[in-house]
């Protein structure tokens, strides 16, 4: 199956578990989560995302991030992985798309360039708080 046609499949996926979700209150943290880590972390962050075997490094397991800091969770380690727009080229390829970059066309487009900054920064947040609430 070539590989968009996969994403495609495993969006679809996702998108039928959140829709799962039903009437319960969904923060939007957790909405973020499903529509752009889900895929690959799986609904419950355990690395386990539809698309996570077609992946060459397996997805981290998000809800070990606090047990593996000496139970403290690294909220802005977290969020600069997930923007990644200001990782050191250094420090190797990133395995996993640069959110802050995708995030910030879609909200510069509606928000304009300074809105749309200050809105793409509150969905990291967002994202981050939610990842934070994941933690065994």
């Amino acid at each position: 199956m070539p590989k968009h046609s996969v994403l495609l499949a495993a969006s679809a996926i996702v998108f039928a578990l959140a829709q799962g979700v039903g009437a319960q209150e969904m923060t939007y943290g957790q909405a973020e989560f499903l529509n752009s880590c889900a895929v690959c972390h799986g609904t419950s962050g355990e690395g386990d995302g539809p698309l996570a075997d077609e992946l060459v490094k397996r997805p981290t397991d998000l809800t070990r991030l606090a047990e593996k800091n000496g139970g403290e969770f690294p909220y802005f380690r977290v969020f600069a992985t997930i923007d990644g727009r200001f990782v050191v080229p250094g420090h190797g390829e990133r395995d996993m798309p640069v959110w802050g970059r995708q995030f910030l066309e879609e909200d510069a487009i509606t928000f304009g360039p300074s809105g749309g900054e200050i809105v793409t920064e509150e969905r990291i947040h967002q994202l981050a708080g939610y990842i934070e609430s994941l933690q065994k």
